[in-house]
């Protein structure tokens, strides 16, 4: 995770939440000290490590932050997972921030975690999409990562990918590589989106370097997998629910891109509990 944009994006959330001051904590507390304990209520995956040290620090330089565990740890409901000692009044600004960021993250990893043993097939790896929350990306695809999941493109400058839409408004798949390739570098791939077995061929004859076969029910997919050149990468996305990854197993694809890793979460449950020394 970028040090530079995650410092950014947290100041960013901070002006959010507090505005010009919290009316409530500024208050009550002057210059007082206090200890939070972020404790798990739930069983799962952590991430967030770097969100909890780099956002306290930027409320308060001198407040102390103890972790218990690091980013893709098992924890346990009940665990204590890390203790903040500082000012009162910057434990409690930043609490709602750090807690909502934390607990979205290990959802995400807990999720992704699930899907990769689900599969249980080293050879595949479980993708997300761009499917993510404004202003989250950063930080939802790198806890798709600590879950043992890889990253999708993060936008649309960074790969090509001639989807349906595309092919609609070109015409035809054949038309529309022609234009990328027309237009792009030789360093750059080119995915394509199929849908059916004519598409997968015409996208074949176009010597594409990836192919997404979208929506498409097992049986189907192993027929048309014989007919991918062994060179070519293979995408499986549409339609595929975490449960159903069981039956996946070995196939001969290279990916399967869930959209559900990000856009379908249940934060992890935690809490942060106040104590004054």
């Amino acid at each position: 995770m970028n040090k530079f944009k995650l410092k950014d994006q947290l100041i960013y959330y901070f002006k959010e939440d507090i505005g010009d001051l919290d009316l409530t904590t500024d208050s009550i507390f002057k210059n007082e000290e206090g200890t939070v304990v972020l404790t798990a209520k739930s069983n799962g995956y952590f991430c967030g490590e770097q969100i909890i040290k780099t956002g306290y620090q930027l409320l308060d330089k001198e407040a102390v932050v103890q972790m218990n565990v690091t980013d893709g740890d098992a924890i346990q409901k009940g665990q204590r997972l890390a203790s903040i000692n500082g000012n009162i009044n910057t434990l409690l600004h930043g609490e709602r921030v750090i807690l909502n960021m934390v607990q979205r993250l290990s959802g995400i990893t807990t999720k992704t975690k699930k899907a990769v043993q689900l599969l249980n097939d080293p050879k595949i790896n479980i993708s997300d999409t761009r499917k993510t929350t404004p202003g989250l990306r950063m930080f939802e695809k790198y806890a798709v990562r600590v879950g043992g999941g890889t990253n999708h493109r993060f936008r649309l400058d960074d790969a090509v990918l001639i989807k349906d839409n595309h092919i609609a408004f070109c015409g035809s798949i054949t038309e529309a590589v022609k234009r990328v390739r027309s237009e792009i570098g030789h360093m750059v791939k080119v995915e394509v989106e199929v849908e059916n077995e004519q598409q997968l061929k015409e996208a074949i004859a176009a010597n594409v370097d990836v192919i997404m076969l979208d929506n498409m029910e097992i049986d189907e997919l192993r027929r048309l997998l014989e007919i991918i050149p062994s060179e070519i990468i293979v995408e499986l996305s549409g339609g595929i629910s975490i449960s159903d990854l069981p039956k996946y197993r070995s196939l001969k694809v290279d990916v399967i891109s869930l959209g559900c890793l990000t856009h379908q979460i249940e934060s992890l449950d935690l809490s942060m509990n106040t104590f004054s020394n």
